[in-house]
């Protein structure tokens, strides 16, 4: 578990939702910093301020749902508001008292490698945000998705936010690209911290990657796509179904 001040995450999170304006900072393993004031304003946005993909997204959950990477929990509390039995997990505990306390029933603090089946059986597994991201890497994207498999039903979708990291003409990222494939890893494998006042993340890898990549991770898996659902930006969502069994 994260230590408090390990929780730069869930303290931006927190003060935002107490009224504080202020910025996320991400910070890559070669110096390269991003700021961004959206950041916060979009984990506690409202359903009516989502981009219109992440509205049809939603559409897609049925049943019992697990929101992997939850965060202030927008997406939990729009899909238990639905009706839906939710689990939200994150690996910030201030990101899930913050759930807890804006009304989301069932919150845990669980890191992603830690899911398994003795949570539950789900309908429906969410990543949004481009929580895909935190598979981490290609090898550990296939453990995770042969762990969902066993802790969920043979007509649940995984609703996957992710983002093309080749639609960039940024000179850092593409250097960092590059960097990435000398070194034997993914081109959109990103080595990064979270930074917030005084607090940081431990380093985490996140994963973006474009739909061909994607594809080829699921292969020889219990997932393959249904259908992507576009942006008109280098985001997209993929939605993710089992495989008929022959």
């Amino acid at each position: 578990m994260l230590t408090d001040k390990q929780d730069a995450f869930g303290h931006l999170l927190s003060d935002n939702h107490n009224g504080e304006q202020n910025v996320e900072i991400v910070e890559r393993e070669d110096g390269y910093i991003d700021i961004s004031r959206l950041g916060p304003l979009a984990y506690l946005a409202e359903y009516p301020e989502w981009a219109e993909h992440q509205k049809l997204a939603m559409k897609y959950a049925t049943g019992s749902v697990l929101d992997i990477g939850c965060g202030a929990g927008r997406h939990s509390l729009y899909l238990q508001e639905k009706g839906h039995d939710v689990l939200a997990t994150d690996i910030s505990p201030l990101a899930i008292r913050l759930c807890q306390q804006r009304g989301l029933k069932n919150a845990s603090v669980v890191p992603i490698t830690q899911l398994n089946s003795k949570l539950g059986v789900f309908n429906t597994i969410i990543m949004m945000g481009h929580n895909f991201g935190l598979v981490g890497s290609f090898k550990r994207a296939r453990w995770l998705l042969k762990r969902f498999a066993s802790m969920t039903t043979d007509d649940t979708k995984i609703i996957a936010e992710t983002m093309d990291p080749y639609q960039t003409e940024n000179p850092a990222h593409l250097a960092y690209h590059q960097y990435n494939r000398e070194r034997g890893r993914m081109s959109g494998q990103l080595r990064l911290r979270i930074r917030y006042k005084q607090y940081a993340t431990p380093w985490f890898d996140y994963l973006f990657v474009s739909r061909s990549e994607l594809e080829e991770i699921l292969i020889g898996t219990s997932w393959t796509i249904e259908r992507y659902i576009d942006s008109g930006k280098p985001t997209y969502v993929a939605i993710l179904k089992k495989r008929v069994r022959q």
